[in-house]
């Protein structure tokens, strides 16, 4: 998911997209704790239009809250709140979207499991919410319900953060990471968790990242993919069900332009425009109209006309936006995530609805978010 005309460095299943275009943004899905921005608690399978502004320009959805960015550079958030991770200084659930502070300076989001890690636009990067394995990068594992910058520096680009754990990316092109490292998620070459960042390797060529559940897929400036941590349904894609705790190349192709990691599936752009994907299959979340489990890259169809992706947050499902607008889900239907009115598992992409007018999509682990 993630730059040039498709994604920022360090895109990530679950952030978007910056946009200078207005666009109405969209819920649908599960919205048990409001997650949905509809002021509400009430399920929805074909998108709802979240209030009427359109100022909407970048946002980030996990296991069940959101934050977005406005174009003014103002910080809102809605959903589940038990850990603080709304950053709001409590912890009360949130059905509507509720301004962070008044603060104009933040630049991307990104949502793991009960947390959440921002940038702001002067390069500092601040975390809040759910800390057990250190996720927050603050040196502890405190949980915090307001932002609380993450050491000192001002070269923070992007961010991706998974489930316990977080990567990033510096102005350098450097890659760092913190959190739990069970499964050798960090890159670090070991299972050692850590509570504040920690540079993956000495490289500074790294351009996009994305943080998943246990395993890390990336993006190089040389156009390679790379990947590392837990591996059993081959959501690597190097062939193979094997753990690696440290960067490996997923074949030797020099053309990778974006990639989405989810729960246990990956997703990617090449820069021809073909959509590949790998990994677990058990809903058809590959788009490749079969269950059936892969550990290398399969092309989905033979279209070059893709454009943005996104993979469920920790869910089976997918989407896709091709560059002529239109919005394509598959997988998981069983919450109406997928935006069809319906709770259907396809195995194969479907558009939504007719609109060609969707900019960037975010699925969360049961709901989903989008500009269009």
């Amino acid at each position: 998911m993630f730059p040039g005309s498709i994604v920022k460095p360090g895109f990530n299943p679950l952030a978007a997209q910056t946009s200078t275009t207005l666009y109405n943004l969209f819920g649908w899905g599960q919205n048990s704790s409001g997650q949905l921005g509809l002021g509400n608690i009430t399920d929805y399978s074909s998108p709802k239009q979240i209030g009427s502004l359109t100022d909407w320009s970048i946002f980030a959805a996990d296991q069940g809250h959101t934050i977005g960015i406005k174009t003014d550079g103002t910080l809102w958030s809605w959903g589940g709140n038990a850990q603080g991770q709304l950053g709001l200084g409590n912890t009360a659930n949130r059905s509507s979207p509720v301004q962070v502070g008044a603060l104009t300076a933040w630049s991307k989001p990104s949502t793991g499991n009960y947390f959440s890690v921002v940038t702001k636009t002067d390069g500092t990067l601040w975390s809040w919410g759910y800390n057990n394995n250190g996720q927050l990068g603050l040196g502890n594992t405190t949980d915090r319900s307001s932002p609380n910058q993450i050491g000192a520096l001002t070269a923070w680009l992007n961010v991706s953060a998974g489930y316990g754990y977080t990567s990033a990316i510096k102005t350098d092109g450097t890659l760092w990471a913190w959190g739990v490292n069970g499964s050798g998620q960090l890159g670090l070459g070991n299972i050692t968790s850590y509570s504040s960042p920690k540079q993956v390797g000495a490289l500074t060529n790294w351009l996009k990242v994305s943080s998943s559940y246990r395993f890390t897929q990336a993006i190089k400036t040389d156009g390679t993919l790379w990947s590392w941590g837990f591996n059993a349904f081959g959501q690597l894609g190097h062939g193979n069900t094997t753990l690696y705790s440290s960067p490996k190349q997923v074949g030797s192709l020099t053309n990778w332009l974006t990639v989405s990691a989810s729960g246990y599936h990956t997703l990617a752009v090449k820069t021809d425009g073909t959509l590949w994907s790998w990994g677990r299959n058990n809903t058809g979340q590959l788009g490749l109209n079969n269950l059936t489990n892969y550990s290398s890259p399969k092309q989905i169809g033979a279209l070059t006309v893709w454009n943005k992706i996104s993979t469920g947050w920790l869910g089976d499902d997918s989407f896709a936006i091709k560059t002529d607008g239109t919005l394509w889900a598959w997988g998981k239907g069983g919450d109406g995530a997928l935006g069809f009115g319906n709770v259907t598992t396809y195995s194969s992409p479907k558009q939504v609805g007719s609109s060609t007018t969707w900019f960037s999509v975010v699925g969360g682990q049961t709901y989903t978010i989008a500009l269009g």
